[in-house]
């Protein structure tokens, strides 16, 4: 499953989790209904701060991968 598809079947079983509608959860956000109905339709460019404002309504958080991301850790802890 592509990625869009797979946030978006994330994010659609949420908020029918928290019983939800669409324009319920875009007004808790402060987005437009029109964005909660693209991303739940895998639509891709979707600006990251209206995700941003849907994903914490829901409770959803994001984690970030990357091989980088040990060398920043390392570093930091270098640092203290």
């Amino acid at each position: 499953m592509e990625q869009a598809q797979e946030l978006a079947q994330i994010i659609r079983m949420h908020r029918k989790a928290a019983k939800l509608s669409r324009v319920q959860l875009a007004e808790l956000a402060g987005v437009g209904k029109t964005a909660v109905f693209d991303i739940e339709m895998g639509k891709e460019s979707v600006q990251l701060n209206t995700l941003r404002k849907i994903l914490k309504v829901l409770n959803i958080k994001i984690i970030l991968k990357s091989p980088l991301m040990d060398n920043l850790q390392n570093a930091d802890n270098e640092k203290s």
